[in-house]
């Protein structure tokens, strides 16, 4: 679906990162890499990025 704005655990902002990580990790750069250089250290966050599903393109249609 969507990024959330925030982290559901910590509640620090990750949703200003999802486009530089989205972009950086289709062109094939390894995740973890990408979200060290971006300052995404805690874990909770970092799963909130890796966890995400784009659906919004299939889900659209029915809207």
């Amino acid at each position: 679906m969507i990024i959330p704005v925030r982290c559901f655990t910590c509640g620090k902002v990750v949703g200003s990162v999802w486009e530089e990580y989205s972009k950086r990790t289709q062109e094939g750069e390894d995740p973890k890499a990408v979200l060290d250089s971006l300052g995404v250290k805690r874990y909770c966050c970092r799963r909130m990025l890796i966890s995400n599903v784009e659906l919004i393109d299939e889900i659209m249609p029915f809207g």
